[in-house]
C-alpha cells in the first residue's frame, strides 16, 4: 500500500515549540488556497507524499545540481562534469548489461526518478543556483490536474557552466513530460512519460605534470586557474538519452470495494530507451597511446532497448498481492563498422532478443510488511536473474526496522564487452562471465536515537576498468586503460549512522560512514571513514514572517586511492599510482524561508582562503576553490 506522509498546516494561534523546522504553511498565506496536504506527489513506486515547502537541513543537503544528498560523492571542480565515489550501494538489480559512460549516471534521470501528481490547483517548482563562470543552473517543473483523473506534468532542467580551468565547460539539459490518467470507475489506469537528456562535456585530460606542481605549490601567480596548463584543449564527449515509458493496467475484476480482496489486474509496460555516446578530438593525444588517426578523431556508439512486459496480479486477503509476468527485450548496441586490427577483429554490434519471466509478492503477515521480486532470463544471449526481497517491522511509532536481501547475476556493462575507438588500445571484444552480487542490508530508524544503516556486499567476477603497462617503451603514456574481470571475490562492509542533536535554537546534524573492503581491495577502493557535521542555528524573525537557518558544514574523509577518470570512456579507472590525502572542507551557509520561497547562500570550501588548496577529486583533476554561490527554490500554488 502507498505510504502517505501528511504535513499539518501551521496554526497562527499556537506557539511553535520546535523552531528547527519551519512549518509547511506560512502564517500569512491566503485562506482561499486549498490545504497543502491536498497537493500529492506520487512516486514511481506508488508511494504518496505531500508537497513540502519547509526549510530543513535535509533540504539544504539536497540543494545541488542532483537535487539529492551528495554525502557519498566527491564533485569535480565544475558543475555537471562528474563525481568520484566515496561509497557504493548495490540495492539495484539488473537482468541485462547496462550502457557505459557511467561517469554520467550520477545526474541521468532514471525512470524511477519520475513522479506524477495529484494537485487541486496548478503547482510549480522552481530551482535556481549560480554556477562557475558564465552560466546558470535552472530546474523548473509545472503540473496541473485538468480533471481529478487526468494529471499533466512538464519539466526542464538546464545547466551551463564555463568552469575555472581551461576547456572544462559543461552544457546539460533534462526535459521531462508525463501524464497520469484513470477512468471514472478506476478500472483502467495509465502512467506515461517521455524524457530527453543530453550532456556535453569539454574534456582537457586534467593538469599537466608541471601544472600539477604549480597548483600544489600555492604560488599566487597560478591562483588564476586558466593559467594552469591542461593536457589538451580540443576534446569533447556527448551523451544523449531518450526514454519513453507506458505503464498501465486494467482491473479484470475489481474485487471487494473496501479491501480489494479478489482483485485481478492485467498489466502492461512498454519501456523504450535510446542512448548515444560520442567522443571527438581535433588532434590525437599521446596520453592515450597510439592513435589510428592523427586528426579529427570521432567515435560514436548507439544503444536501443525496447522491453514489453505483460503481467497479471491477484490480491488475496489477508495474504497479499501475487503477480506473474513475462517480458521480451529487443536490444541493439554497436558502432557503424567493424574494427580490423593487426592481431584481432572487433565486431561492431551486440544485438538480439531476451525473454524473461518472473513474479512478485507484496503483503503483510502479522506485524511484518513483506515484498519480493524474482526474475529470470530463460531465452537469449545474455543470462541473468535476480531475487529481491524486503521486510519491514514497526516496533513502535518511533522505531522501525527494515531488512533487504538481493541476489543478482548479470553480464557486465556493454562497454566492457565491446568498445571501439580511434585510439588503438581502446578497441576490445570480451567474453566475460556474469557478475554475481549478494547484497544484505539492515536499517533501523528512530527519531529519538537516529538512523543506522548496515550492509555487506559480496561480488564474484567483479568487472572494472584498470591500467596495463604500455608495451611501447619511452611512450608519453606509461599505462593504458583496459577492462578486467577479477578472479578475487570482493567483500564490502558499510556502516552509516545519522543523528541530529538539538539544544534550543542550535542543532548539530551528524552523518558518519565507516567502510571496510574485507576482500578485493586491489580492485575496489573506498575511504575507511567519511563524516559530515553541520552546526546550525534556526530562528524566526520579523514577527515570524521569515525563517532563518545558518551555520557551518564540515566534511572529512580519510585518504584512499581514488579512481582515475578517463574522458574517452567517461568511466572511472582503478589506479595504484596516487593516493588522495585526508580531505576536509568547511562551508558557511545562510538560508531563509519567506512564504513558499527558500533562499540559499553558501560560501563553499572557505578553508582555502587561509591555506593552499592542494586537494584533488581524482588524479590530475583539482578540487574546487572557495566560491560564493546562491539561489532559491520557490513553489507556486496557483
Amino acid at each position: 500500500m502507498a505510504q502517505v506522509r501528511e504535513l499539518r498546516r501551521a496554526n497562527t494561534g499556537n506557539r511553535n515549540t520546535n523552531q528547527n523546522v519551519e512549518d509547511t504553511q506560512s502564517v500569512e498565506e491566503t485562506k482561499e488556497r486549498p490545504p497543502i496536504d491536498q497537493y500529492k506527489i506520487i512516486t514511481s513506486r506508488n508511494d504518496t507524499i505531500t508537497a513540502d515547502t519547509s526549510l530543513t537541513i535535509q533540504k539544504a543537503y539536497k540543494y545541488n545540481y542532483l537535487r539529492k544528498d551528495d554525502f557519498e560523492l566527491l564533485p569535480f571542480h565544475n558543475i555537471g562534469q562528474t563525481y568520484n565515489s566515496l561509497g557504493y550501494s548495490f540495492d539495484k538489480v539488473h537482468l541485462r548489461p547496462q550502457f557505459g559512460a557511467q561517469a554520467r549516471r550520477f545526474y541521468y534521470i532514471e525512470a524511477e526518478d519520475i513522479n506524477h501528481f495529484y494537485v487541486p490547483t496548478p503547482y510549480t517548482d522552481l530551482y535556481f543556483k549560480t554556477t562557475f563562470e558564465q552560466g546558470q543552473n535552472l530546474d523548473a517543473s509545472f503540473t496541473s490536474n485538468f480533471t481529478k483523473r487526468f494529471n499533466f506534468y512538464i519539466a526542464y532542467k538546464g545547466l551551463r557552466s564555463l568552469g575555472k580551468y581551461v576547456h572544462s565547460g559543461t552544457s546539460n539539459g533534462h526535459f521531462r513530460v508525463g501524464v497520469a490518467y484513470s477512468t471514472k470507475n478506476d478500472r483502467y489506469c495509465l502512467k506515461t512519460h517521455f524524457t530527453s537528456q543530453d550532456f556535453t562535456i569539454e574534456e582537457n585530460g586534467g593538469l599537466t605534470p608541471t601544472a600539477r606542481q604549480q597548483f600544489v605549490s600555492g604560488d599566487p601567480e597560478f591562483e588564476n586557474r586558466p593559467s594552469l596548463d591542461v593536457q589538451f584543449e580540443d576534446a569533447e564527449n556527448k551523451f544523449v538519452g531518450r526514454r519513453f515509458l507506458v505503464d498501465h493496467f486494467y482491473k479484470l475484476r475489481k474485487g471487494n470495494d473496501s479491501t480489494q480482496n479478489g482483485q485481478i489486474k492485467l498489466k502492461h509496460q512498454l519501456f523504450f530507451k535510446d542512448k548515444t555516446f560520442r567522443y571527438e578530438q581535433s588532434r590525437a593525444s599521446d596520453l592515450f597511446g597510439q592513435a589510428l588517426e592523427t586528426q579529427n578523431l570521432f567515435t560514436e556508439v548507439e544503444f536501443q532497448d525496447v522491453t514489453n512486459t505483460l503481467g497479471v496480479s491477484y490480491q488475496i486477503n489477508p495474504l497479499g498481492i501475487f503477480e506473474f509476468n513475462v517480458s521480451h527485450t529487443d536490444y541493439n548496441y554497436g558502432y557503424s563498422s567493424v574494427f580490423i586490427g593487426d592481431n584481432s577483429v572487433v565486431p561492431n554490434r551486440l544485438q538480439g532478443d531476451i525473454i524473461a519471466a518472473g513474479g512478485s509478492y507484496k503483503g503483510q503477515i502479522g506485524a511484518f510488511k513483506l515484498q519480493g521480486d524474482v526474475q529470470y532470463n530463460f531465452s537469449g544471449d545474455f543470462d541473468g536473474n535476480y531475487i529481491k526481497s524486503q521486510a519491514d517491522y514497526q516496533f513502535s511509532k518511533d522505531l522501525k526496522a527494515t531488512a533487504r536481501l538481493n541476489i543478482n547475476s548479470h553480464a557486465p556493462n556493454y562497454n566492457k564487452l565491446l568498445n571501439q575507438s580511434d585510439y588503438q588500445n581502446y578497441n576490445w571484444f570480451n567474453d566475460f562471465d556474469n557478475v554475481k552480487t549478494q547484497y544484505l542490508q539492515a536499517e533501523i530508524n528512530s527519531e529519538k536515537f537516529g538512523k543506522l544503516d548496515a550492509s555487506i556486499t559480496q561480488i564474484q567476477d567483479y568487472a572494472y576498468f584498470g591500467f596495463i603497462d604500455n608495451p611501447i617503451t619511452n611512450a608519453a603514456a606509461d599505462s593504458l586503460v583496459r577492462p578486467f574481470q577479477s578472479d578475487t571475490e570482493v567483500r564490502y562492509l558499510k556502516l552509516k549512522f545519522e543523528k541530529t542533536f538539538k539544544y534550543g535554537k542550535f542543532s548539530l546534524a551528524n552523518t558518519v560512514m565507516y567502510q571496510n573492503v574485507l576482500d578485493g581491495e586491489d580492485v575496489f577502493r573506498v575511504p575507511d571513514l567519511v563524516t559530515r557535521q553541520t552546526l546550525f542555528y534556526t530562528d524566526r524573525w520579523f514577527k515570524k514572517a521569515l525563517f532563518l537557518q545558518t551555520g557551518f558544514n564540515f566534511k572529512y574523509f580519510t585518504g584512499y586511492n581514488a579512481n582515475a577518470y578517463d574522458p574517452i570512456l567517461a568511466e572511472f579507472v582503478v589506479q595504484d599510482f596516487e593516493e588522495l590525502d585526508d580531505f576536509y572542507t568547511v562551508d558557511f551557509f545562510f538560508n531563509i524561508k519567506v512564504r513558499q520561497a527558500r533562499i540559499y547562500l553558501k560560501y563553499e570550501n572557505l578553508t582555502t582562503l587561509f591555506e593552499t588548496n592542494t586537494s584533488f577529486s581524482a588524479p590530475n583533476y583539482p578540487y574546487r576553490d572557495a566560491v560564493i554561490r546562491f539561489g532559491l527554490v520557490w513553489n507556486f500554488f496557483l
